[in-house]
């Protein structure tokens, strides 16, 4: 679960990072985007470096549910007589709430694909101008698709944060100062990847970008 976390994580800031590229202008965020789908020409063919990173994306997200669905079974199994009084967990929200949030991510991330990848869902869906799309996307009459991606960003900022402190307690982390600082570590991921996602549809939005 820790290593496919990271990989996914990973992708996330890559991702946010590529994503920065709307406040350039519709040339340079289109470019970007042919750029990917011509990435390692010619010795991958077109799009060929897109099809690796969605092959090794799926195998990281079926690794971590696969990962996540056995750890649960396994709690269960080790109790199979429910507690008569049960005290609460320790922890906060975005720890108690991992596997609801983990599904809402997961179909954030279908909807997301049908969206701005194939177009399938998108206002304008042309594959050709990407920019056009993210406009068309988060315009202020559509403010109910910039509320439901907020949301969506949010459940991801609490996975982040809680996944990212849990896997570095996973790879070795066990002093009372690392704690400290892991913590601090899985905020600061967690609050940059939330400010840098939101940035783009709120921009969008507000007319900042259009």
């Amino acid at each position: 679960m820790a290593v496919s976390g990271v990989l996914l994580v990973l992708f996330l800031v890559a991702h946010m990072v590529g994503n920065l590229k709307v406040f350039v202008g519709a040339a340079s965020f289109d470019h970007y985007a042919h750029w990917l789908r011509t990435l390692g020409a010619p010795l991958l063919p077109g799009s060929g470096y897109l099809w690796i990173q969605r092959t090794v994306l799926t195998a990281a997200l079926v690794a971590h549910v696969w990962a996540a669905t056995s750890l649960a079974l396994r709690a269960r199994a080790a109790r199979p007589v429910r507690y008569a009084h049960r005290r609460p967990v320790r922890g906060g929200y975005a720890a108690r709430t991992m596997r609801w949030g983990g599904v809402i991510i997961l179909l954030f991330a279908v909807y997301h694909v049908l969206d701005l990848t194939t177009g399938h869902l998108n206002p304008v869906g042309d594959r050709a101008h990407p920019y056009g799309n993210v406009v068309a996307d988060f315009a202020p009459q559509r403010w109910y698709v910039t509320l439901f991606y907020t949301l969506a960003v949010l459940a991801v900022g609490l996975h982040v944060r809680h996944g990212v402190f849990s896997a570095v307690r996973t790879l070795g982390q066990r002093t009372a100062a690392g704690e400290r600082r892991a913590r601090v570590a899985a905020l600061a991921v967690s609050v940059g990847l939330c400010a840098g996602y939101l940035s783009v549809p709120f921009a969008v939005t507000v007319g900042l970008v259009g």
